[in-house]
């Protein structure tokens, strides 16, 4: 049986009649912050945010086929206040957020790779102090209703699965995209996670139609 925040959800995939304005203003935004980093020759800083944004598209498929699968729930969905639903559990707002977040998730990185943190290597410590706060806020999405949990597992009482793979991947993945020394294997990596996404999309969402 379907859960009822899942069938508000699902009512709303892709229907563009809820579309608003406020979305092009946003996405100029997105564009602009890609820009400065670009014109300032940040090639490892546009990458590795891509590479943030295309992990939130991984989970965000998987994420509409445990929907698919069980016929129960997403592990997270967004049921209103959106100006367009792109899957489930993602709206337009949402994938332009983390378009800018993974930006400011690699500008913050120490300039030395070597710095401990709490004793920890930086990037660890970042991705998981990030990761800490960003469970904060989807415990406060939930609290209001923007954003609904409906399995035991993935909730307020168990938060450890959202840290760990809803956004640990994140943080890890950009930062390895950030630090490789290699271009063209920064380009490779982020054009297999693209790839990737596409043919999942173009498979589960356009041909079969399940997410």
């Amino acid at each position: 049986m379907i859960a009822a925040s899942a069938a508000q959800a699902q009512a709303l995939v892709r229907d563009a009649s809820h579309f608003q304005w406020y979305v092009i203003p946003l996405l100029l935004l997105v564009i602009h912050a890609y820009g400065e980093q670009a014109a300032e020759k940040r090639w490892n800083v546009v990458l590795a945010g891509l590479s943030f944004w295309l992990m939130d598209w991984v989970n965000e498929i998987w994420n509409g086929l445990l929907f698919h699968f069980s016929g129960f729930a997403p592990a997270w969905a967004t049921p209103g206040g959106s100006a367009y639903v792109i899957l489930i559990g993602l709206n337009i707002e949402i994938s332009f957020m983390f378009a800018i977040m993974g930006l400011y998730a690699v500008r913050m990185l120490p300039a030395d790779r070597n710095l401990k943190i709490l004793g920890l290597p930086n990037r660890w410590a970042l991705a998981m102090g990030n990761s800490v706060l960003c469970v904060l806020v989807e415990v406060w999405l939930n609290h209001i209703g923007a954003l609904t949990w409906e399995w035991s597992g993935w909730n307020l009482h168990a938060p450890f699965l959202i840290w760990l793979i809803g956004y640990m991947p994140f943080f890890v993945v950009a930062y390895w995209v950030h630090d490789m020394p290699s271009r063209s294997r920064q380009i490779q990596v982020v054009a297999g996670l693209a790839g990737t996404v596409a043919v999942a999309l173009a498979v589960f969402a356009g041909v079969l139609g399940w997410i």
